[in-house]
């Protein structure tokens, strides 16, 4: 198979500084002989056709603008071994900020999560730590926001190591659900930066509440992330669902090995898959260990425990 690449400086940025880019694909793909010359790529080998989709797509992106990096590659490679693209998958954008690098999916997983946030009125996304449930959900509110699709965001999570029971923690309501919903204001300073998201807080645009607050309302044109569901009772999820409104939309986000409910309490992550998959404008998105984009050790932390818990089952 024969790759021809237009042009020396995109040759530069497909191979990497002394050619570290290569050497990933050589080292994925060891009985397949990778010979470059000039702008010219030929590969031989019982692989040859998905080492030439590789760079088909790798070259696809260098000409589209995008700064390959072994991270990046070594995601892409795994992409082209599922049959996926990901030169669809990179080059989509989820947030452009006023400043700072554009929030981008950054595997399949994490491109079919947002596609699905896109098309439906509620998403659950359920998977591991570190393949972006939050993340994403964080930056497809505040497009939503920003876009004028709706009025204000709203960001929960379940207090579960305080019980629901914040009253016997020091300071005012911020300062009591703080410590749990941490995670979803750092994702909302990060899109928005530290300044962006007083102004968001100060004019209600965005509101930070934990799940029991929930109860009795109807939130309208709202977009809200309910984060760590696997956390939630079946009631509580339940509770939470109805409060569903007009012109809104919901993105539930857990990881269902990840539970911190007392010992025999089901968690409302778990049952509401068999009550409500299936039906219109609601999604489930599942990321696994494959869409973690943290630490490539994480991954396979993630795979370990996954074969691990599949070896118990009965």
């Amino acid at each position: 198979m024969h790759i021809d690449v237009p042009g020396n400086e995109l040759m530069v940025g497909l191979l990497g500084q002394h050619d570290e880019l290569l050497r990933l694909v050589e080292r994925a793909f060891p009985d397949t002989a990778v010979l470059v010359r000039g702008n010219h790529i030929t590969v031989d080998g019982p692989a040859a056709d998905q080492v030439g989709r590789v760079f088909d797509e790798l070259v696809t992106l260098v000409k589209g603008g995008h700064a390959l990096e072994p991270a990046g590659v070594l995601r892409s490679i795994d992409m082209v071994k599922a049959d996926e693209r990901p030169s669809e998958v990179f080059t989509a954008e989820v947030f452009r900020p006023g400043r700072g690098t554009v929030v981008r999916p950054k595997s399949a997983g994490q491109k079919r999560y947002v596609d699905a946030i896109e098309r439906n009125i509620v998403t659950f996304g359920v998977g591991p730590a570190g393949t972006g449930k939050s993340w994403l959900a964080v930056a497809m509110a505040v497009r939503a926001l920003q876009d004028k699709q709706v009025d204000r965001i709203i960001l929960t999570r379940p207090a579960v190591e305080a019980g629901e029971r914040l009253g016997f923690l020091p300071g005012d309501l911020m300062a009591k659900v703080d410590p749990y919903l941490r995670p979803l204001y750092d994702a909302l300073h990060d899109m928005v930066g530290t300044d962006g998201a007083a102004r968001l807080l100060e004019r209600n645009a965005v509101e930070v509440a934990p799940l029991a607050f929930m109860r009795g309302r109807t939130l309208n044109s709202s977009f809200i992330i309910l984060d760590e569901a696997q956390n939630t009772t079946p009631e509580q999820m339940k509770m939470f669902l109805t409060r569903i409104g007009f012109g809104s939309k919901c993105v539930v986000t857990g990881d269902i090995t990840q539970v911190d409910l007392p010992h025999g309490t089901s968690s409302g992550l778990r049952v509401v898959t068999n009550i409500l998959e299936g039906l219109d404008d609601v999604a489930f998105c599942r990321l696994t260990a494959h869409d973690v984009v943290r630490h490539k050790l994480v991954g396979r932390i993630v795979e370990a425990y996954e074969a691990y818990d599949a070896q118990r089952s009965p």
